[in-house]
């Protein structure tokens, strides 16, 4: 699959620049930006679920310096 998109000459530099930089095509640079995009929103999703899913189950969290108490105790 194959799209164009329009840039300005300035959104074309530093697209143009970018590629250069880290040795790829316009369009891997293209690629790779968006599928970042992608993963990052979708992460955050998941993890905007999980947390939901958490307080609605009524679970509450252990401040660390608790956690870290309780491990001192144990030695």
């Amino acid at each position: 699959m194959s799209f164009s998109i329009r840039l300005t000459p300035e959104e074309r530099h530093l697209a143009e620049s970018y590629a250069k930089i880290h040795s790829m095509t316009l369009g891997e640079a293209f690629k790779n930006a968006l599928f970042e995009k992608i993963e990052d929103e979708y992460d955050l999703a998941v993890a905007e679920e999980a947390y939901s899913e958490y307080v609605a189950g009524g679970r509450k969290s252990t401040p660390v310096a608790d956690f870290w108490r309780e491990l001192d105790e144990e030695v």
